[in-house]
């Protein structure tokens, strides 16, 4: 008997309704988008502050309809795309440099024993420290030095020590293990795409594709910048913010520093130096928040406040060294250089200097998203301007319309009034295309519009191989409902197989695959779960409504 269940016709609407509802914003696009980035900056605002451009803006859509987009791609958007590569042994440098405390201290332990030691000017991937009195004893040294090595934190160096110790006359010498290295360089770049992300994100640019190459390389690609330049402005600049012990303060740009020690140029007053201790007291690592704020003058300023373990260590510091300067340190500039007045326990305080507002909020941005572990060097960097973008979406929108066309053609054509009903089926099935890519947040690419136009063609096999069945079975003289029947019945097995298949090709290229090739894959797969659909129940359920309708005697097909 030639029927659908009343539920499962209600089941069939119902999900047909929804996807076409997701894919609706996607017609006003410009319309959606602007109401969409009008409410993140209302949400961004101040407690009880009110902006009527924006609240007019957002009003544009209603909120109460979906506002899902289907992202644009580069290659439709436009915008920039970098190719940096990481320089990890920049961490060695400062990884390093961050042990001579620790070496400092223990040796100056054990003074009676070894004697008196001094930093020595050392290559970047090591640390050299000299026995003054008493070199005969670096041995013992050496090995006081390596308990403070730690096992490696990786499944690779399990059972190995993150640091070597070796002694090279008077002198001890600290280098990274190889297993530390491997490890360290694989959280480098870690690290530096997490970082190049958020502060993407909090930029507020839509769907950047990050993606590590190769070992040490990380593409970035991100629509709707205006320039490559503009894209390296924002993830380039380091945000390196340290607070470093002041030895002396000096106008002479070509004073010695000494071992241990920096000489860095203040930022607020020009010609002046300070040359600090090169082991910082906390980093900007331990901010766990900075805001925009302003001074008791009203000037713009940033407020920060640091996690508990950077909270003790500097209100340690601030406790032991009341009455003496100590400097902030920003990207090898000193910002500030204020004298302890008290202990400071809270951890938290502000950075004044001569900033705008602006700059106080991208530096708060900066802040918050944290220090880049190691320096990036460009190798490549592109621009692609919204007009190519224009051009690519215009070109697929008319390979679509063709392809459209000529289907919605021919199967009118080969079955008639089936074909209309096929064809209603082939428009819901783009619809819940966008509708699925919206819901999801899916970047479609131009690869993607192929997909999308492949799917077209793809998306009435199944109607054909019912349609076919349908006509085996009226030439052994059954009625109309009952060739109907049988037609979908007997064709079901060969629509699933052959649409396994593709979807296990589709799955194939998004795993194997990345960029374009995943936007390919992603449409093409989700193209196959919507035709199935539409085929297997939309175009069903309007031809019963058409029969209970109508009931002929004879159709054709």
């Amino acid at each position: 008997m030639l029927q659908i269940d009343l539920w499962k016709r209600f089941l069939i609407w119902t999900t047909v309704a929804i996807g076409l509802a997701l894919a609706l914003p996607n017609a006003f696009y410009p319309r959606v988008e602007g109401a969409n980035d009008a409410r993140v900056a209302l949400e961004q605002m101040p407690e009880g502050s009110t902006d009527p451009a924006l609240e007019a803006q957002a009003a544009r859509w209603p909120s109460y309809l979906p506002s899902f987009l289907v992202n644009l791609g580069l290659d439709l958007r436009g915008g920039a795309h970098l190719l940096a590569e990481v320089q990890v042994s920049d961490v060695y440098e400062s990884r390093l440099q961050a042990m001579w405390p620790d070496v400092r201290d223990l040796l100056r332990e054990q003074r009676a024993a070894v004697g008196t030691i001094r930093l020595q000017d050392s290559a970047p991937d090591e640390l050299r420290v000299r026995l003054n009195e008493r070199p005969d004893q670096a041995g013992q040294a050496a090995e006081l030095v390596r308990r403070l090595g730690r096992p490696v934190a990786s499944v690779t160096g399990a059972g190995s020590n993150d640091i070597e110790v070796s002694v090279d006359g008077a002198d001890i010498v600290v280098r990274l293990s190889e297993a530390e290295r491997q490890a360290t360089d694989d959280r480098t770049v870690q690290q530096s795409l997490e970082i190049i992300r958020r502060r993407i994100d909090e930029v507020g640019t839509r769907e950047p594709t990050i993606q590590r190459q190769g070992a040490d390389r990380i593409m970035i690609q991100v629509p709707g910048v205006g320039s490559a330049a503009e894209l390296k402005e924002i993830i380039g600049t380091t945000a390196q913010l340290t607070f470093q012990p002041v030895v002396t303060r000096t106008s002479n740009p070509d004073m010695p520093a000494g071992a241990g020690n920096e000489l860095l140029p203040s930022l607020d007053d020009p010609g002046q130096f300070y040359v600090l201790e090169q082991a910082p007291v906390v980093t900007g690592e331990q901010l766990v928040d900075a805001q925009p704020a302003f001074d008791q003058n009203g000037r713009p300023a940033v407020n920060f406040r640091f996690n508990p373990t950077g909270a003790r260590q500097f209100g340690n510091y601030t406790a032991n060294n009341i009455g003496n300067p100590f400097a902030i340190v920003l990207d090898n500039e000193v910002i500030s250089a204020p004298v302890i007045q008290s202990h400071i326990p809270g951890g938290s305080g502000i950075i004044t200097g001569s900033f705008s507002v602006e700059e106080s909020t991208q530096l708060a941005i900066l802040l918050r998203a944290g220090a880049l572990p190691a320096g990036l060097n460009f190798l490549e960097e592109r621009t692609i301007g919204p007009e190519l973008g224009a051009d690519s979406i215009e070109a697929g929108r008319i390979a679509s319309i063709i392809a459209g066309v000529l289907v919605l053609t021919y199967m009118i054509l080969s079955y008639g009034m089936f074909g209309v009903f096929a064809n209603i089926a082939l428009i819901i099935n783009v619809g819940l295309i966008f509708g699925l890519l919206s819901l999801i947040g899916a970047t479609l690419t131009l690869p993607g519009i192929a997909g999308i136009v492949l799917t077209i063609g793809m998306a009435v096999d199944a109607n054909v191989l019912v349609f076919e069945r349908i006509k085996e079975e009226l030439k052994t003289a059954k009625g109309p409902a009952r060739a109907i029947e049988l037609g979908y019945e007997k064709a079901l097995s060969a629509i699933v197989d052959a649409n396994i298949t593709t979807f296990m090709t589709a799955v194939i290229l998004y795993v194997m695959g990345s960029g374009p090739v995943r936007g390919f894959a992603i449409t093409l797969g989700l193209g196959i779960i919507t035709s199935v659909f539409t085929a297997i129940f939309v175009t069903r359920l309007i031809i019963v409504i058409w029969f209970e309708r109508r009931r002929p005697k004879t159709i054709e097909v």
